[in-house]
């Protein structure tokens, strides 16, 4: 097997990892939680749009689309290092590069099932980075992680489509740059589960659509990229032509988005595992304890070592799911999905678990990123899915494998 990046993806990584030195480090600053603004500060910081424009001059966009023209052409092995490299900076990086969650997952549906006009309103201006959007499918009154439990409604009213329901985790909804909302709801009611739902495409300003609350996330707001919304939908109607794919659809059509969405939350979180073990090292070598360095003490070697196998580890699994998406389809790379989704999440948040131990109290506070990094490592074990319905995929189909004729 070979192991080495082909000269495309390498000097890509290069190209990404000189644009975060210079551009997108130095402005983590501008992106912190501020605490005195609570719930009232949903925008992104100016400097945004300057990354941006800088990211887009020097044709570092759009880096995630695989199969559309507009994006940059690389498939989903050639993505994984760069998209690990936006993960030293989760909250900068990947807006900065137009690939950032959910637009990405929205991006990735408009271009596979959008009809023209469709592509032409949303698809195109979300490519472009002058909009953003937001994916409404978990619910705070039914156990999400079973799609077949949402009960906001899609009702045929003949030339249009009424929706009533509540949504949260809306992510990036409450920031006035989103104008898009990706909509789940039972369009079905007496359909098999599987076809009871479907997917719409809500304009930001429509009558009857409340923006309830910014949720928190660990004491996080996120509000520099519009926070995580509440969402209410009351008597909300539009056009029959704002359906995405086919009615009764909704549920395939979310799996298709989330198969490659999924895989990019992991790809990033190594990044993010990179970040800490560095951070972890430079501590360990600068202070001391009971009369040695950190770096001498054996339980802080025992941590650096676990950290750089789990590391290793997890980059060859996700680099392997990558290329078996590439080449055989997310469908067939449906029980490697999965596991990725498990394992990402253990391993990154036991070495950023590990990394704080070693910053002491400070790991805590916002001098470090540890604890953001710690956070949103934490929240991936819900997002796209709780782990535990990973768990039994993957048991499913292994059992399934060795069952008796």
């Amino acid at each position: 097997m070979e192991f080495t990046f082909d000269s495309t993806t390498q000097q890509m990584c290069d190209r990404v990892s000189a644009f975060m030195e210079e551009f997108v480090f130095p402005a983590e600053k501008h992106f912190h939680d501020d605490p005195a603004a609570g719930n009232l500060q949903w925008e992104r910081p100016a400097i945004m749009a300057d990354l941006k424009k800088e990211a887009r001059a020097q044709g570092l966009w759009n880096l995630f689309l695989p199969h559309d023209p507009r994006g940059a052409g690389l498939s989903n092995l050639q993505y994984a290092p760069i998209a690990e490299l936006t993960g030293w900076s989760p909250e900068v990086a990947p807006e900065a590069f137009n690939c950032n969650p959910p637009d990405t997952g929205n991006m990735e549906l408009l271009s596979l099932f959008g009809t023209d006009e469709q592509q032409q309103r949303w698809l195109e201006p979300l490519l472009d980075g002058t909009v953003r959007s937001a994916y409404c499918m978990t619910e705070p009154d039914v156990s999400s992680s079973d799609p077949s439990n949402l009960t906001t409604t899609i009702t045929d009213e003949g030339d249009h489509w009424k929706i009533d329901g509540r949504k949260w985790w809306s992510t990036g909804a409450m920031s006035s740059d989103c104008q898009l909302l990706v909509v789940m709801g039972m369009s079905d009611p007496e359909a098999d589960p599987r076809s009871r739902h479907s997917l719409v495409l809500v304009p930001r300003d429509t009558p009857g659509v409340t923006f309830v609350r910014g949720l928190s996330m660990f004491g996080f707001t996120h509000g520099a990229h519009g926070g995580h919304a509440e969402v209410r939908f009351d008597d909300v109607r539009i056009p029959k032509r704002h359906m995405l794919g086919e009615r009764g659809r909704g549920q395939a059509l979310a799996q298709a988005r989330l198969g490659p969405g999924r895989i990019h939350h992991c790809m990033r979180m190594i990044g993010m595992a990179e970040r800490a073990i560095e951070l972890m090292c430079r501590r360990a070598n600068e202070r001391t304890a009971f009369g040695k360095r950190l770096a001498d003490q054996g339980i802080i070697q025992h941590w650096v070592a676990e950290s750089r196998v789990k590391i290793d580890q997890l980059r060859l699994f996700v680099l392997r799911t990558a290329w078996l998406i590439d080449t055989v389809g997310a469908r067939e790379a449906r029980t490697e999905i999965s596991a990725i989704k498990v394992a990402a999440p253990d391993a990154v948040g036991w070495v950023l678990d590990k990394a704080i131990q070693v910053h002491g109290a400070g790991g805590m506070t916002q001098d470090h990123p540890l604890a953001m990094l710690w956070a949103q490592a934490r929240t991936m074990r819900f997002i796209d899915g709780a782990d535990e319905v990973h768990r039994m995929v993957v048991a499913t189909r292994e059992l399934r494998k060795h069952a008796f004729a």
